[in-house]
């Protein structure tokens, strides 16, 4: 746990709503001690709705690595990740999570995860947007040939 990372994030958060690139949160990924990514959010102004500091800053180490994971790397941001961030912090494979605000700060701003949560929580017949299983055993065959595939790269 380094404080100027969380410093460099929460800059890059001012940084970011400043130059209205969107909402304002900030991330720096860290390996061995040396930042090797920043992000910011950049919802708005790429129009991305997955645009988040987070997911910005791991897209930009991924890229520099030449990796997808990001084992051995540390996240710094200046909130608690929403569901999405998370998700991706952990296909990323990052070690540690340090951030500064929490989702109870962002709710007060107006950056309300509690939605997200519960619609994860519900069965799928009761979520807000319908979700339907169909072609299941024309998917399965796919992953069928994944499985007997030999030169596979695992994630």
């Amino acid at each position: 746990m380094d404080k100027k990372f969380m410093e460099r994030a929460i800059e890059l958060s001012r940084k970011g709503m400043n130059e209205d690139a969107g909402g304002p949160f900030g991330a720096v990924i860290v390996r061995d001690g040396k930042i090797i990514s920043e992000g910011w959010n950049m919802v708005t102004s790429e129009n991305d709705p997955t645009a988040h500091a987070e997911v910005t800053a791991i897209r930009k180490a991924t890229k520099k690595i030449k990796d997808f994971s990001l084992a051995g790397c540390e996240i710094y941001t200046s909130c608690e990740p929403c569901p999405m961030c998370l998700a991706a912090i952990y296909w990323a494979r990052i070690d540690k999570i340090y951030y500064a605000n929490s989702k109870r700060d962002a709710a007060k701003i107006d950056f309300d995860d509690a939605f997200f949560y519960k619609e994860l929580d519900k069965p799928k017949n009761k979520r807000t947007i319908p979700i339907k299983q169909m072609m299941r055993k024309e998917a399965l065959e796919v992953f069928g040939e994944w499985k007997k595939k030999g030169d596979r790269v695992e994630y």
